[in-house]
């Protein structure tokens, strides 16, 4: 690692330690990968460390292949709450392609057999037509059928076509559409009622300066208990910015009321996944 990366994260590590203890409250990260193709950057304890060091009490697992998932279920750490979701992918070529692909449905199901899982995802569907195929369609209906959540990147044509599905799907739509204007998403979330927004590389949150935008605001004063984190760590400079990334939550949470900034903070995985269970 390079000397100016390894600068910046012990500074980014010491700016949250002596933050203030409104902006310490726990975060669960919704949006974790802890890849394993073709090998993990970090091993476990080091993972860990990661998380304790930015007071982050919980994550939704998901890997490419599913062996990181695996291995982050079995260690039980202590004082991490693990939600382990199936990743429908083995390399990340199946990106472009598993929406169309019947090994997935059967990766699925095989994977699903392990018990714990609570949800599938994350998966991309680009173009909003991938939704349509009857892998998608059986993917959803094995979701609804087993209570599962489903982990969704894709725009908002996709999100309604997901539901059409399913009107009893349940979606955490990854990145909240990216760039999708306030009022679409607002339009959304009040059509449907079982759609919560992760905010990972979510546009338009703060200004330039690290301030709250008057229409995120507003929607977060509207729909506190609709929204998740996450750190979206699906390469390896995610990782080397973790310290930051969780540092800019915290940095507009503190904006907030406190009871909004907890419901996203943690408090609304909780209620989705909880009771929250941490040994």
């Amino acid at each position: 690692m390079r000397p100016i990366r390894l600068l910046a994260i012990s500074l980014f590590a010491a700016i949250a330690a002596s933050a203030p203890a409104q902006e310490r409250i726990p975060i669960f990260d919704a949006h974790m990968h802890y890849n394993w193709e073709p090998t993990p950057f970090y091993p476990l304890e080091k993972l860990l460390e990661v998380f304790r060091r930015n007071n982050v009490t919980g994550v939704l697992s998901t890997s490419r292949p599913n062996t990181g998932t695996h291995a982050l279920v079995d260690a039980k750490p202590a004082g991490l709450w693990v939600v382990p979701f199936i990743r429908p992918y083995r390399v990340r070529a199946d990106i472009q392609t598993w929406f169309k692909d019947p090994s997935i449905l059967e990766l699925v199901e095989t994977e699903y057999k392990r018990g714990y899982y609570r949800g599938v995802g994350e998966f991309h569907l680009y173009d909003p037509e991938s939704a349509k195929t009857e892998i998608v369609a059986k993917i959803v209906r094995f979701a609804v059928e087993r209570d599962l959540y489903l982990h969704a990147h894709c725009g908002p044509e996709a999100v309604e076509i997901l539901f059409a599905h399913n009107r009893r799907a349940k979606i955490i739509w990854a990145h909240t559409g990216f760039s999708t204007s306030t009022a679409q998403v607002k339009e959304l979330l009040a059509r449907y009622p079982a759609l919560w927004g992760e905010l990972s590389y979510r546009g338009g949150i703060t200004d330039g300066s690290g301030k709250l935008t008057p229409e995120w605001r507003e929607l977060f004063a509207q729909h506190s208990d609709r929204f998740l984190l996450g750190a979206d760590t699906w390469i390896n400079e995610r990782w080397f910015g973790y310290d930051n990334i969780m540092n800019e939550y915290r940095g507009w949470l503190a904006q907030l009321p406190r009871e909004q900034a907890i419901r996203i903070a943690h408090g609304n995985a909780e209620r989705l996944f909880g009771p929250r269970k941490v040994d």
